[in-house]
């Protein structure tokens, strides 16, 4: 009975331990999460698609949260225009105070990240990062420069006259005063001085160098982390996230149209990774994985109509030829050359189903690599098709194209297995005979037939036209002896 007494007792006090470990725990987990964030998320790579459902993603749960801050950590050559545009407007309506931090030592935002970075609340780099080259290159149609080259003309107008070329100070009319733009040249300077209004807009915005950042982009002018805080193109160099966080506490920045003074002292940073959608997309948004499945959804759905039922190439292939629509979808498409392209596929599979001996099928190859080199319209590298890619799937229809034409010849060159010619010349017997007509049998079937000669039963015979469902025959030997003379 003792031992039973001291049991209970040891199991109360462990039932009590455990409550109250269970009890501090819980306590700690509450504190912890009334604590103030800071939600960190990097941007890396090229900007596209997949950066802009990554940074919204980021900004959606720096709301559900609550976030004191949000840091974004750029390391970026930059990307696409549409997408660079769509992370702006994200951060520039964003619920919570955005820092940009070109990090870590070796980084750099160029081109997209640059207009990135002047559109964040506050601006940061790590030592041995660098800043600038935001000339605007060929993205969605616009035949800009390209980063190194010379500075596109400015309009005429730059001095305050007339954008449009038109005369300058003093000028009658006459002369260089009244030239207007080249076509390309007033398209490149249309494009540049858009990207600058754009980025002194945003410097402007946040009090930042907005004189610099116009020469970012019309000379691709960059700056290391201590000359771009020199300059005052950023406002903090920082080498990790905490010290970032130390060096912002008590900052002031105009958030919302208001100016608050930033208290980042004591956040919690909770890092937002990409998740499997975002991955995904990224992936699908690389114009050659884009190609690939295109190219094997069309395939798919070939196969499938030269073995109906086979059901596993149908349905492969509508399955990667809509993954791959989507992920045309997603990038800078010149139209030009998605016609140029599906024409080719289209004479491709026109030659698989109609015997042209190759001339289809020739010319869906020329489109198609004509096509594919011109349909991704930007000169930003991450997002071209490569020259290798095209190579590859050029050969592999190009093969598929030579099978497809040999089985061709074979068949034409072969002899018919069905049909009037067929049964032209083929070998025979009577089985019943009566004056000129009687029944033979030709090809493992009785037929109807009549002869200018009479025939007996059992005589061999051969066909020599056809007429409905009746034989014209004559004797084998009568046959031979025509062969014979010719």
């Amino acid at each position: 009975m003792p031992i039973a007494r001291g049991l209970r007792r040891l199991l109360a006090a462990a039932v009590a331990s455990l409550i109250a470990v269970t009890l501090t725990a819980a306590q700690i987990a509450e504190e912890a999460d009334t604590r103030p964030i800071a939600i960190l998320a990097a941007i890396e790579g090229p900007i596209g698609p997949a950066t802009v459902h990554h940074v919204d993603r980021v900004l959606d749960r720096a709301a559900e949260l609550g976030a004191e801050v949000v840091i974004l950590r750029l390391n970026t050559p930059g990307g696409l225009a549409d997408a660079m545009r769509e992370i702006i407007t994200s951060l520039l309506a964003s619920p919570a105070p955005v820092i940009g931090h070109v990090a870590p030592s070796g980084a750099h935002a160029a081109s997209a990240g640059t207009y990135i970075l002047y559109a964040t609340h506050l601006a940061a780099m790590a030592p041995g990062t660098n800043v600038g080259a935001a000339t605007p290159v060929s993205i969605g149609g616009l035949p800009e420069g390209l980063p190194g080259q010379e500075p596109p003309p400015e309009p005429k107008g730059a001095e305050g006259d007339s954008a449009k070329g038109g005369e300058k100070d003093g000028d009658d009319g006459s002369g260089e005063g009244s030239e207007s733009l080249a076509p390309e040249d007033a398209m490149t300077a249309k494009a540049t001085n858009d990207a600058v209004a754009l980025i002194r807009s945003l410097a402007e915005m946040h009090g930042r160098n907005a004189d610099w950042a116009e020469e970012a982009v019309r000379q691709a002018a960059s700056l290391s982390a201590e000359a771009a805080l020199e300059k005052g193109v950023i406002d903090i160099i920082a080498r990790d996230e905490q010290e970032l966080l130390a060096a912002a506490d008590g900052r002031k920045i105009i958030f919302a149209g208001e100016e608050r003074v930033l208290s980042t002292n004591s956040l919690v940073i909770e890092r937002v990774e990409m998740d499997a959608i975002t991955r995904i997309l990224s992936v699908l948004s690389n114009p050659n994985i884009a190609l690939i499945l295109m190219m094997v959804g069309i395939y798919g759905i070939v196969f499938e109509f030269w073995n109906p039922g086979a059901i596993v190439p149908g349905v492969i292939g509508a399955i990667s030829l809509m993954l791959g629509l989507y992920a045309l979808n997603q990038l800078p498409l010149d139209y030009a050359g998605l016609a140029l392209l599906i024409l080719g596929i289209g004479f491709m599979v026109a030659e698989a189903v109609t015997p042209a001996f190759g001339v289809l099928g020739l010319g869906g190859l020329v489109a198609f690599v004509v096509g594919s080199a011109m349909l991704v319209d930007t000169d930003v590298p991450e997002y071209q098709i490569s020259w290798l890619m095209i190579g590859t799937m050029a050969a592999v229809s190009a093969a598929v194209l030579m099978l497809l034409l040999g089985f061709t010849i074979r068949v034409y060159k072969g002899a018919p297995v069905t049909g009037r010619s067929r049964m032209i010349g083929a070998p025979g017997r009577v089985v019943e005979w009566s004056g000129y007509e009687g029944y033979v049998w030709v090809e493992g079937e009785r037929w109807h037939a009549r002869c200018a000669a009479a025939l007996a039963s059992g005589q061999a015979i051969r066909v020599l036209d056809i007429d409905g469902l009746t034989l014209s025959v004559e004797p084998a030997a009568a046959l031979r002896g025509a062969e014979g003379e010719v």
